[in-house]
């Protein structure tokens, strides 16, 4: 708690009469207290602004600008609304008392001033003051620390999620590995499908979690028997069979999970392969049937695909892409998702700039020879 203010207030004495000020001055000076003088309401006004008083005594009948105008004035003034208010005045009806806790007022003091009664009044008012002042700062430090944890909260859960994606982008490469698709690809993937759920209108939270779920759309992968995954040339209706059973590997792998982003995973490793005309595996969904997040990480993987190089072909030209994209429209690709995708073609291509692919790592240059040998 603060001390008593008794013997450091600053008093502003506002009185267009000289000799009340005066008299005001001699009672309040041997006290302690510092005593600044205004002889009107525009110069108390100004005063109240420069010096921050911390009471003002204030008489009400003044020409020009009343005692009750000045009250007013300072109460609605942010810089001046916390300053103590003493009406010093002869007006004895309760009328103009009321009136004058209406304009701001929150004390009176009734010519001829008592100087006991003064002395009473104005240290009254300053102990309020003080201790005003004193949960005011109170509480702006409580919110200057609070907007302190707040920012390190933030910044630990931006750290989290920014591991926790590193670790997704980690465990989704060990299942895109031994296909030989990079790194880059599952960063590229994700987040062009991010970027459509946002220029579809989905919410954050949403676009969020589908950055979180798509590079785990092929963690299935996993448990295809090498001899298949990497095979170098065209699958065997049977191998074609064994290798579209990666999608319900994948959702075996992500399912029971109690966490919202990996839930959604298992929908995408499900559904990714679903297409809009029902032709898709593993289920054959058709059109609407397929979730939405299935068909936008649909369009996302196809044009990382399209793209870049793979070991049975070269990356196609951005024009035959894009051509491959719009012919496949209501047959492999949601309608809807293409047009987005179209839409924000600006912002996927600086993604596929982000991401460039790196050149083909040692370890898989051995998985390879191996999988030779």
């Amino acid at each position: 708690m603060p001390e008593s203010a008794g013997k450091t207030g600053r008093i502003l004495v506002v009185d267009d009469q000289e000799i009340n000020r005066r008299l005001l001055e001699a009672m309040l000076l041997p006290l302690g207290y510092q005593v600044i003088q205004a002889a009107d309401g525009e110069q108390a006004l100004q005063l109240a602004r420069d010096e921050l008083p911390d009471l003002v005594l204030l008489d009400i009948m003044m020409p020009g600008m009343d005692g009750f105008e000045v009250a007013q004035r300072l109460k609605s003034d942010p810089a001046t609304r916390n300053i103590s208010i003493v009406m010093v005045t002869a007006l004895r009806e309760v009328e103009s008392k009321v009136r004058a806790l209406e304009a701001g007022a929150d004390d009176f003091l009734t010519k001829p001033v008592d100087k006991a009664e003064l002395q009473a009044r104005v240290r009254s008012q300053l102990q309020v003051k003080a201790y005003h002042d004193h949960l005011l700062h109170y509480q702006q430090e409580l919110q200057a620390e609070v907007a302190r944890r707040t920012a390190q909260l933030r910044k630990a859960y931006r750290e989290v999620k920014n591991a926790s994606l590193d670790t997704i982008h980690r465990l989704a490469k060990a299942a895109e590995f031994k296909d030989e698709e990079t790194g880059a690809h599952i960063k590229r993937m994700s987040n062009y499908a991010a970027e459509v759920a946002r220029t579809m209108g989905l919410p954050e939270t949403t676009v969020e979690a589908i950055l979180y779920a798509a590079p785990m759309h092929d963690v299935g992968k996993i448990g295809i028997p090498d001899k298949v995954l990497l095979k170098p040339g065209r699958l065997s209706p049977s191998e074609w069979e064994i290798m579209k059973t990666h999608a319900e590997i994948g959702a075996q792998i992500l399912s029971g999970a109690k966490r919202g982003f990996l839930k959604l995973a298992e929908v995408v490793a499900m559904t990714h392969h679903e297409k809009w005309d029902g032709s898709g595996y593993p289920r054959g969904l058709k059109g609407n049937d397929i979730p939405l997040v299935g068909r936008i990480v649909t369009i996302a993987d196809v044009f990382d695909a399209l793209t870049s190089k793979r070991p049975y072909k070269e990356a196609f030209s951005l024009e035959k892409s894009l051509g491959i994209i719009k012919e496949e429209k209501g047959r492999h690709f949601d309608p809807r998702v293409v047009e987005a995708f179209l839409s924000c073609l600006d912002n996927i291509l600086a993604i596929k700039e982000q991401f460039p692919d790196q050149q083909e790592s040692s370890l898989v240059r051995m998985a390879h020879k191996l999988n030779q040998t």
